[in-house]
């Protein structure tokens, strides 16, 4: 039986963490798999609840060489065939111990390209001057949307043939949209934020950072509030920008429309309470939330940007608006409203989209397929 190592940074309990959990349960059995990473939370928790083997990492200190030297303790005392890796600093260390312990395979999911950092620029530059030291040693890289296919291919001139497309999958079965259960969630989140069951609400969810485009929607909420005065948006999540967007929405004399919920874990129950998702972002990946807001039959606004127009189909499953335009942002959001027989069969085709396209086993099968293509080869 090979044995797999799944290597992640787990700084937060994020998309990366989330989609190595995934891998983590459909490998087991077939695999010895074996999981280092960060020491913290959920993360850490839902690993060893799977009975798979939990090693803690310090990859706080970007420069430090322990790091590396226990990655390569853990190749060698479990013999390890292939060593996958997400996040930078896990790149890194992962890279390293593995060429140095002379593991046969390396491979790497890239969810974010580090131009797309929430750094400064010399970070930046660190970052990248990092990665290309270090991409020779990758066998596959794993992206999550074709257009990170393209970036890795054409911008940084890897061969198209390590280049795999693999998007992440949402365990459908967990998310009950209809049903007893759904409104329950609805009404309990509902009364937490003192929202009658018949309110307009409008969510948004992630962490804020600029990426995240969280400024657009704030000022698209006065021209929202001209038709309904009575609508009310969650902005669920925290980050840098917390207290900014707070001073924004008390400029624009919108700061009672807005409830800014902090970070929260219970997803699925927020998207139970709101009736659209709205995301604004500037920059993504592939996002979860979509994919969770998809796999609820919520109708979703969002912008027209590289990952996001691979999991809507404008007109179709949700609505696409351009970026950094709090106009059409606005107005879409209003005819989403005015509209109940559109917004349903929206978040119906969401739905089924999630099911034919996104779904865990997909994802746990094209990656497995990934790795069976190189332990096979030797």
């Amino acid at each position: 039986m090979e044995s797999i190592l799944l290597v992640i940074d787990n700084m937060e309990f994020g998309g990366g963490e989330r989609v190595f959990v995934q891998l983590a349960a459909g490998l087991r059995g077939r695999y010895r798999v074996f999981v280092a990473a960060m020491p913290s939370g959920r993360f850490e928790q839902r690993v060893k609840e799977l009975g798979i083997r939990f090693y803690p990492v310090d990859m706080s200190r970007r420069l430090s060489l322990k790091p590396i030297r226990q990655i390569k303790e853990i190749i060698r005392n479990n013999k390890i065939d292939l060593v996958h890796s997400q996040g930078a600093r896990a790149d890194f260390f992962a890279r390293i111990a593995g060429r140095i312990a002379g593991v046969p395979h390396i491979l790497c999911t890239i969810a974010m390209p580090v131009e797309g950092f929430d750094v400064g620029l010399l970070q930046k530059k660190i970052y990248r001057f990092i990665d290309q030291l270090t991409e020779r040693y990758v066998e596959r890289f794993i992206v999550v949307s074709d257009s990170l296919r393209q970036v890795l291919i054409e911008r940084r001139g890897i061969a198209a043939h390590r280049v795999v497309r693999i998007y992440n999958g949402i365990e459908l079965d967990e998310y009950k949209p209809n049903g007893k259960e759904g409104r329950r969630q609805k009404a309990e989140v509902r009364r937490e934020f003192g929202l009658s069951k018949d309110v307009p609400v409008m969510g948004t969810i992630g962490r804020m950072v600029w990426q995240k485009g969280f400024e657009y929607l704030i000022e698209c909420v006065p021209e929202i509030v001209r038709t309904y005065p009575d609508a009310k948006i969650l902005i669920v999540g925290d980050g840098p920008l917390k207290d900014k967007l707070k001073v924004k929405s008390e400029k624009l004399k919108v700061a009672d429309k807005i409830i800014f919920t902090g970070f929260r874990s219970d997803i699925k129950e927020i998207l139970s309470a709101i009736d659209i998702l709205v995301t604004p972002s500037l920059l993504e990946g592939f996002p979860m939330v979509i994919l969770e807001a998809m796999a609820m039959a919520k109708p979703i606004v969002a912008t027209n940007i590289d990952g996001i127009t691979e999991q809507i189909t404008d007109g179709v499953n949700g609505i696409l608006v351009p970026p950094k335009d709090p106009s059409a942002l606005a107005k879409t959001v209003v005819r989403v409203l005015n509209d109940k027989e559109l917004a349903r069969t929206m978040g119906l085709s969401a739905r089924e989209k999630v099911k034919q396209e996104f779904s865990v086993e997909k994802m746990v099968a094209e990656t497995e397929k990934v790795y069976l293509s190189l332990l096979k080869a030797g």
